[in-house]
């Protein structure tokens, strides 16, 4: 009987979803509340076929740097961050980032470097702009995904005075490629006061991407759920998102991150890493919700391999990538692996009856496993 209730609440949804027409705030909390996690992956995978999703599940081949982990904001969720005066604090030049960087392309032949850092209040905007330079010239055959937008935001301030789209020209002009989606964390007030009270207003943070979209330059988009946040205001996110990418179009893909409370005041307060069942909702609820996003991300170093395969049932048409060094989530508790081999990320895929397409960070194909 509570199956037939519960079938009954999501038969608006599916209606819409099989008629093409976009979910609003109601239908997206209908989603969340509903415990027919089965049938909220079979609409998820429904809508992601009806809007011309085919079997493809692309990931890339990619490394991750970080510069810098010594940052001005003490936001209560991270684990990542240190004032200059910690043992574990760091700055790191940009001939020794370089070095470091070409080796591994030796080694591994990357075709992305993805780079965040924490918001460095000792450094000038030149570190910045001259880091990329050097990066795109030892390697400029290697796209750079690098700095969220609150990094951007972070480099107006050091820079003396200059506009969002100022740094923006002249990283770009440097050999930046794309914003990865990081520091969205989630839009409301409400939230970000508590977790992250310190951190700019999220109309800087569509102003980045806007301004970012608006001079041809593509970004990434993310949600951190599982804190403080209410599932009014995980939707409302999405929904924001949307009207975004109503506007510009620039979003490559969505990443749903759950957070990861080990070593933050969160842990001690008795928080503890949402259910793999959560996750998948999440998965499917971000590709309802998020209609004019064509990929969404099944992110294997926040929920682990085996789940993220499952998740590619959910809605999930990407798997990130070999992610080489990550640090941020594991800072944070993760115990996933913080590398996956290519063959590794076929297997997983090509199980799931999926087929594998390794891509660049465009989307553009690079190699097709039948």
């Amino acid at each position: 009987m509570a199956t037939i209730e519960m079938q009954t609440t999501l038969a608006p949804v599916r209606e819409k979803v099989e008629a093409g027409e976009r979910l609003d705030l109601e239908d997206g909390l209908a989603l969340l509340e509903s415990d027919d996690l089965l049938e909220i992956g079979e609409l998820a995978d429904l809508a992601r076929r009806l809007r011309g999703g085919t079997d493809d599940v692309f990931f890339v081949q990619n490394m991750n740097l970080y510069q810098t982990n010594i940052c001005r904001v003490k936001c209560k969720f991270c684990a990542f961050a240190a004032t200059q005066k910690q043992e574990q604090a760091y700055t790191i030049t940009a001939e020794e980032l370089v070095a470091d960087a070409a080796h591994q392309h030796e080694l591994s032949g990357f075709t992305e470097i993805h780079m965040v850092n924490g918001e460095n209040p000792h450094i000038s905007f030149d570190f910045y702009v001259d880091t990329i330079r050097q990066l795109h010239a030892a390697l400029p055959s290697v796209h750079l995904k690098c700095y969220t937008a609150s990094e951007i935001h972070h480099m107006t301030t050091v820079s003396g005075g200059l506009t969002h789209e100022e740094v923006l020209r002249e990283l770009k002009a440097a050999g930046l490629g794309s914003l990865p989606g990081g520091g969205a964390e989630i839009f409301a007030n409400r939230v970000r006061q508590l977790v992250a009270p310190g951190k700019e207003d999220p109309e800087i943070w569509f102003h980045v991407h806007d301004t970012a979209h608006r001079m041809g330059m593509p970004t990434h988009c993310t949600m951190l759920y599982g804190h403080v946040e209410t599932y009014e205001e995980r939707v409302d996110h999405l929904i924001r998102l949307r009207e975004q990418q109503d506007k510009t179009g620039g979003f490559l893909a969505f990443i749903p991150l759950a957070f990861h409370p080990e070593n933050t005041v969160f842990e001690r307060r008795g928080w503890r890493h949402t259910t793999g069942a959560d996750d998948l909702k999440m998965l499917a609820v971000s590709r309802l919700m998020l209609d004019n996003i064509e990929h969404i991300k099944a992110y294997w170093i926040m929920m682990g391999m085996p789940l993220a395969a499952v998740g590619l049932h959910f809605g999930a048409n990407d798997v990130q990538g070999t992610v080489v060094r990550e640090t941020i989530f594991h800072a944070a508790g993760a115990v996933t692996e913080t590398e996956q081999k290519i063959d590794q990320l076929v297997r997983f895929v090509s199980e799931t009856g999926r087929t594998p397409v390794q891509r660049d960070t465009l989307y553009n194909e690079i190699r097709r496993w039948a």
